[in-house]
């Protein structure tokens, strides 16, 4: 397994995977120097986070090798044809999935997401409408919500 640090607008994530795919990305909160020396089998992975940041994609086109279980695939699966700039709720999700009484198993499922971003779990929200639930934290999720959307807020100050 190769391990790689890349520096994101919203803190550090560890990239890792092999010829097999991506196995994981993860933010990380504690400071880490960034990677000067990338594994080949990551380097796709790196540039295509670099156009995700920068604007220009919208799809991710990884060969990804996450480990969960069955149930956990199936949810990620789903994840992933959530478009860009778009959201979806729980109760969609669980719709989507053939279950609606799994709302919480989704939940549970999009909280054990183990790539980050590329698995696009930040596009789903509260049936409220609401942000919830999120493991690299809310401000995140909102960031890359707002990332999406394609339209920037201006400062005021």
């Amino acid at each position: 397994m190769q391990i790689a640090y890349y520096k994101t607008p919203i803190g550090t994530a560890k990239v890792e995977g092999d010829n097999n795919g991506i196995s994981s990305i993860t933010v990380i909160d504690k400071p880490v120097d960034t990677s000067t020396e990338i594994p080949i089998c990551l380097k796709n992975c790196f540039l295509q986070l670099d156009e995700y940041f920068e604007g220009k994609r919208t799809n991710f086109n990884l060969k990804l090798n996450p480990k969960g279980t069955e149930f956990q695939q199936k949810v990620w699966k789903a994840l992933i044809k959530v478009p860009y700039g778009k959201t979806k709720t729980y109760l969609e999700q669980s719709k989507v999935l053939g279950d609606i009484k799994a709302i919480r198993a989704v939940a549970s499922a999009n909280g054990k997401n183990p790539i980050w971003i590329v698995i696009p779990c930040h596009r789903i929200i509260g049936s409220d409408g609401s942000l919830t639930g999120y493991a690299s934290g809310l401000w995140r999720k909102k960031w890359l919500l707002e990332h999406e959307s394609g339209i920037k807020q201006q400062s005021l100050f």
